[in-house]
């Protein structure tokens, strides 16, 4: 077998890492898979020579897919990464890397990825250990290298929230020399904070297709008061099109995807001239501002999940459970911890049943379950069967 699959417990993921680099040594293919998730039936035959990750991510038709990248692609984007880092005076060889971000992500293996291509140690900070600050603190202070090398962190906003609202978690922010922050925008009154606090931000922007970060702000800049996610790495080029849709350019964009709807080929990315349409919309290429996303996707929490897919599950479910359900949609409302949170507007035969939805999604990934059930008994689609979802949203704002 070329292919292997590894799932990926948040729990122990130096576990995962070790198993990952045996199967990369001997030139095999390595889906990573978090979880609850399952592995895809992705042919052989259709993958290229290896060694390579398949890394899932979000199809702009909401179905998700599979993201084919040879370890090359991983490399150049540490390479880029250290590039980055000497342009503002840190050198990649000296510095250590904390990473609290699930490994089955891109965001979660790039900080490992560069520990390897860098020559440098790398701390996995669990998510049990995230949730206990003092104690987070403790374990790093024990770390050698602590408070001597240049400490780096990647992070996403909802983290950098919960540990905010800490004095001991702010103390630990501190000790960074760049905290790379992605995954979703970071708000202003978050922003304001972290400056007051004098942390050392680096907002950036990247996708699981490019292998990662695309473009940072620099700390300094963020500092300054800049705003949005900074300019494009050595090897990225970017450009908007006419509906401000941002494109990305890029020798390390995926060199395929795979969804199960169509089995048996890999779609490409790019088109003819090697541009890939990212799926966001942004105003700004100097100094990236990214305005949302183009396909009404929700950020929440770090994840991009879409809502036409939650919903289709939330139906087969109730039905398996012999539910009421006859009508759901879900809604991105904002969220100053998680961006966005999922409300979801139910119609039920038995009201009754709405207990029983809660319970039933409570084993979810927590970007996937709705923090909200509200009854709606004239929740239906236009008579064309679409969604007016602007139109739900107002509703939700009048209760």
């Amino acid at each position: 077998m070329r292919l292997q699959c590894l799932s990926c417990d948040p729990r122990w993921p130096a576990r995962a890492a070790v198993s990952l680099q045996a199967a990369l040594n001997d030139d095999h293919w390595v889906q990573l898979i978090g979880p609850g998730a399952e592995q895809s039936r992705v042919p052989e035959t259709i993958i290229p020579p290896g060694p390579g990750l398949l890394l899932a991510g979000g199809g702009s038709s909401g179905s998700r897919r599979l993201c084919l990248h040879p370890v090359a692609h991983f490399d150049q984007s540490a390479s880029a990464t250290a590039l980055w880092l000497a342009r503002i005076g840190i050198a990649a060889a000296e510095v250590q890397l904390f990473n609290p971000l699930p490994m089955h992500h891109v965001s979660g293996l790039m900080p490992w990825w560069r520990s390897r291509r860098w020559g440098v140690s790398h701390v996995w900070l669990p998510p049990a250990l995230m949730r206990d600050i003092p104690a987070l603190m403790r374990y790093c202070e024990q770390q050698e290298g602590w408070c001597v090398r240049p400490a780096l962190l990647s992070l996403v906003p909802t983290q950098l929230m919960r540990l905010m609202a800490d004095p001991i978690g702010v103390s630990w922010l501190q000790h960074f020399k760049v905290i790379w922050l992605g995954g979703a925008a970071l708000s202003s009154p978050l922003a304001h904070q972290a400056r007051l606090h004098g942390l050392r931000l680096a907002p950036c922007y990247g996708a699981t297709e490019t292998a990662a970060m695309v473009t940072a702000l620099t700390p300094q800049r963020f500092l300054d008061g800049e705003v949005g996610c900074g300019d494009p790495l050595i090897d990225v080029q970017l450009r908007l099109d006419a509906d401000s849709a941002l494109l990305v350019k890029t020798p390390r964009l995926a060199v395929g995807c795979w969804q199960a709807t169509v089995p048996d080929r890999l779609a490409p990315l790019a088109g003819p001239s090697g541009w890939w349409c990212s799926g966001d919309r942004a105003k700004s290429i100097a100094g990236l501002q990214v305005l949302g996303r183009r396909d009404g996707a929700i950020q929440t929490g770090g994840e991009i999940i879409h809502p036409e897919s939650l919903e289709a599950r939330l139906l087969a479910l109730a039905s398996r459970h012999q539910l009421s359900l006859e009508a759901v949609l879900l809604l991105g409302v904002p969220d100053p911890e998680w961006g966005e949170r999922l409300v979801a507007l139910v119609r039920l035969g038995d009201p009754a049943q709405l207990a029983l939805l809660d319970r039933l999604t409570a084993s979810w990934p927590p970007a996937e379950r709705p923090r909200r059930w509200v009854l709606c008994d004239a929740l239906a689609p236009t008579a064309a069967g679409k969604w007016e979802r602007s139109r739900w949203l107002q509703w939700f704002r009048t209760l």
